[in-house]
């Protein structure tokens, strides 16, 4: 987890600093969620808020910490189909901008579908974290003029993004719920995604502690609405 003085440092208003501090203070020594996993959800918060310094100081931790360059390219690609290409596209521009400072090469590429496999594929994990019988009642239920944006939801979604290595179920339904949380005003995609991911196996306390963690720099009124959905 980035220490209060390496993620702060506020020369300009010490007052204020003092007071992110304090808030800090017992967030960053809770235990439910290891440090990677917390690393994860900062990299999430801050790529959704579009904090480019705040963002850069935590890749750098996370790299310090054990993340792998996959793991932190990952987590902002997993945020794709919540907060749109523009976002991830500025966050990975400050991923590598870093990668580059520290001479750190690489080329590597998750995907596991095709143009011709990401409907089925995307479809097929759908179906596993929502249930096939509800995914697919959604879908036969969907307006002739909205069934294209089901499609979209398996293969973009589903099809590009959940499929990809590196990441478990469990880890990008925990990385969705945190972006859409921190987006605001998706109470009902959070509310769905609450749900999912305590059906592929994350816990309650976990989905809390991610509110918590996400607190100081979402706000209140995000952090409660989003506790409002987990119960």
């Amino acid at each position: 987890m980035v220490t209060k003085s390496e993620l702060f440092n506020l020369k300009f208003d010490m007052e204020l600093e003092n007071i992110l501090n304090n808030v800090l203070e017992g967030i960053l020594l809770r235990e439910i969620l290891t440090n990677k996993q917390k690393s994860i959800i900062l990299i999430t918060v801050f790529t959704t808020l579009e904090q480019k310094k705040l963002l850069k100081k935590q890749i750098e931790y996370a790299l310090n910490i054990g993340l792998t360059i996959d793991e932190i390219k990952e987590t902002i690609y997993q945020t794709t189909p919540y907060i749109g290409f523009a976002k991830v596209i500025s966050a990975l521009e400050e991923m590598n901008c870093l990668f580059n400072e520290k001479k750190i090469n690489y080329n590597v590429q998750n995907s596991t579908v095709d143009s011709n496999t990401r409907f089925e594929k995307g479809l097929h994990t759908q179906q596993t974290i929502f249930g096939k019988e509800n995914i697919n009642k959604m879908r036969e239920n969907a307006p002739f003029e909205l069934k294209h944006i089901q499609d979209l939801l398996s293969a973009y979604c589903f099809g590009d993004f959940y499929t990809r290595k590196v990441f478990d179920l469990k880890t990008r339904e925990l990385i969705t719920f945190t972006t859409i949380i921190s987006l605001g005003g998706c109470e009902n995609q959070a509310k769905a995604h609450a749900k999912a991911n305590l059906m592929v196996g994350n816990t309650k306390e976990m989905l809390i502690e991610a509110c918590t963690l996400a607190l100081p720099f979402i706000g209140f009124p995000r952090c409660l609405n989003a506790i409002n959905t987990i119960e």
